[in-house]
């Protein structure tokens, strides 16, 4: 686990938020080069880029804080921090890390002060993707409608843009440790530092003496993840776009495949991301989308024209 990538001017550099900002790089500079190729205006993908970064971060921000199970830590952070219990160790809870104060009656550790912005960290991690994506594409159809640019066209350029994106972004989250996969011992299990969200997971459930040492092999599911959106990417613009049927075809697959390639690997993972029903908030939301996806597919392929069968055969 890297938890900074780099220091400058006695700054560290978050590995989760650096990837982060360098998926929306690469995933920008794509959206431009298609933009030239098919002589639309490149200052239109700039500006819909900036626009959805921003609201693409509030929106995961917002999803993480309201359905990951972290709500009221937040609140109480910000009300009463003797109500947030940190399952750690005393010696971390006294570390510089936490600076926190150890409840030894109940053997938990608490924040010693409170903080009502903590929620709006983003940069430190905690971001749903679903959440994002609503909130990103909420803010395209207004800035695409305001500038008059054909929106299904870039949400075709989005199937792949964001798909690589993402690759760069969970990536990212292998940096940081967050979004571990479950206990596993086979070859392909990665063994987090002391300290790492995986080690404090396992604590939780009694698995290790202490959060302050090396968890036991995970799943990288976040490997998983980022190899899944890279063939994603690959699948919509190589094989999809050139065949695709109407301006949005290329978007519906991206959609379709992507919710099922996460719905698969949320079986893989170990973290609280919350969920109802043995289910995840993300498994919910793919199902939603995909079926949504599927809808909107078979609309646009009856909307679409007739060929007769001479001109068919010829």
């Amino acid at each position: 686990m890297q938890s900074q990538l780099f220091r400058l001017f006695d700054l560290g550099a978050p590995s989760y938020f650096v990837l982060l900002v360098t998926g929306f790089l690469f995933a920008a500079t794509l959206g431009i080069l298609w933009a030239k190729r098919i002589g639309r205006n490149p200052d239109v993908i700039v500006d819909l880029a900036l626009g959805m970064l921003l609201a693409g971060v509030a929106g995961a921000r917002i999803m993480h804080v309201l359905v990951d199970g972290y709500f009221w830590d937040y609140v109480h952070l910000c009300t009463n921090p003797s109500l947030v219990d940190w399952q750690i160790t005393k010696d971390a809870c006294l570390s510089d890390r936490y600076d926190g104060v150890w409840d030894a009656a109940k053997g938990v550790c608490h924040p010693q002060k409170s903080d009502c912005f903590a929620w709006a960290a983003f940069w430190a991690g905690g971001l749903t993707y679903y959440g994002g994506f609503i909130g990103a594409s909420v803010v395209a159809w207004f800035l695409l409608k305001r500038d008059r640019f054909p929106f299904w066209k870039a949400a075709d350029m989005a199937g792949f843009a964001i798909a690589t994106g993402l690759a760069f972004g969970r990536m990212g989250c292998l940096l940081a440790g967050c979004c571990f996969g479950v206990h596993n011992d086979g070859p392909l299990a990665l063994i987090f530092p002391p300290g790492s969200p995986a080690s404090e997971s396992q604590f939780k459930l009694g698995l290790l003496p202490s959060s302050r040492v090396a968890s036991l092999p995970v799943l990288p599911a976040q490997l998983g993840e980022a190899i899944a959106s890279l063939a994603i990417a690959a699948f919509c613009l190589l094989v999809v776009h050139p065949r695709k049927r109407y301006d949005g075809h290329v978007f519906v697959a991206f959609v379709m495949l992507y919710a099922l390639a996460r719905f698969l690997l949320e079986f893989f993972r170990a973290d609280d991301r919350g969920g109802l029903w043995a289910l995840s908030t993300s498994q919910w939301v793919g199902i939603i989308l995909i079926a949504i996806a599927a809808v909107f597919h078979v609309h646009r392929i009856k909307k679409l024209p007739v060929i007769p069968e001479t001109i068919a055969e010829a």
